[in-house]
């Protein structure tokens, strides 16, 4: 069931400011993730008042997300796999968990929002994930899941655009020309996940009403491009799902 609550709205001022930001992202990572926590923390408010609320971040990282949610009264607690990760902006947190987004370490019902940000393509049953953050989420409480599309311009994130040809294509050309593999390998810590695969779990699943299906980066006037198969695979470089738990 998709609800007609549809309060976030992006302009071309924001997407532009996002994009320039995202060119930093190799550079000084946390400028951009900086930028992108303040913005995900306006719009996850849009659709769920945070003051008050447990919210859990599934693949938080090294925190760049905190202080921006808690700025909006959350309770924020991390959830991520990779130590490395989690250690990279500093100390870690001590409201911080380490396990797996396939297997959430919480009960059934447990927090009032679950947050995912860029890591359903990093995990081998992205859909696994999706239900588990549902399932750890309250009925009432919101679920909020934005992803790196595959044939988006990013899809390959550092081998990308080579990543057209073939993940695994890509994977061999950076690690020839660098000496050294990606970051994020394909096949091991990146999978190929489209736009058609979110929008195709978001409706099926029967768990949560879906509340909004937005590319995260673009303004509002382009959701319309969802609707369009094969061109909304290219231009869409990240999907949001928002969800609210029945």
């Amino acid at each position: 069931m998709l609800t007609r609550n549809r309060p976030w709205r992006a302009d071309l001022s924001r997407s532009l400011h996002l994009f320039r930001e995202f060119g930093h992202e190799q550079s000084d990572p946390a400028r951009f993730y900086t930028a992108l926590a303040l913005d995900s923390a306006q719009q996850l408010a849009s659709y769920h008042d945070l003051s008050g609320q447990l919210m859990l971040d599934v693949g938080g990282g090294p925190g760049y997300f905190r202080d921006a949610f808690e700025s909006k009264g959350a309770t924020y607690v991390a959830l991520d796999a990779d130590v490395g990760e989690l250690a990279g902006a500093g100390s870690i947190d001590r409201r911080t968990v380490i396990g797996s987004g396939m297997q959430l370490p919480f009960g059934t019902g447990s927090v009032d929002v679950c947050y995912s940000s860029n890591v359903l393509e990093h995990v081998p049953d992205p859909w696994l994930m999706a239900e588990e953050m549902v399932r750890v989420t309250r009925p009432g409480g919101l679920v909020f899941i934005s992803y790196t599309t595959w044939f988006g311009p990013w899809g390959g994130h550092e081998t990308s655009p080579r990543h057209y040809l073939g993940g695994r294509r890509a994977r061999r050309a950076y690690a020839a020309r660098h000496g050294h593999e990606p970051k994020n390998k394909f096949g091991e810590s990146l999978f190929a996940v489209t736009v058609a695969d979110g929008l195709g779990w978001a409706r099926t699943q029967q768990v949560a009403d879906v509340v909004h299906l937005v590319p995260r980066y673009n303004p509002s006037w382009s959701r319309w491009l969802l609707r369009v198969p094969v061109l909304r695979e290219v231009v869409t470089w990240n999907l949001v799902l928002v969800l609210r738990k029945r």
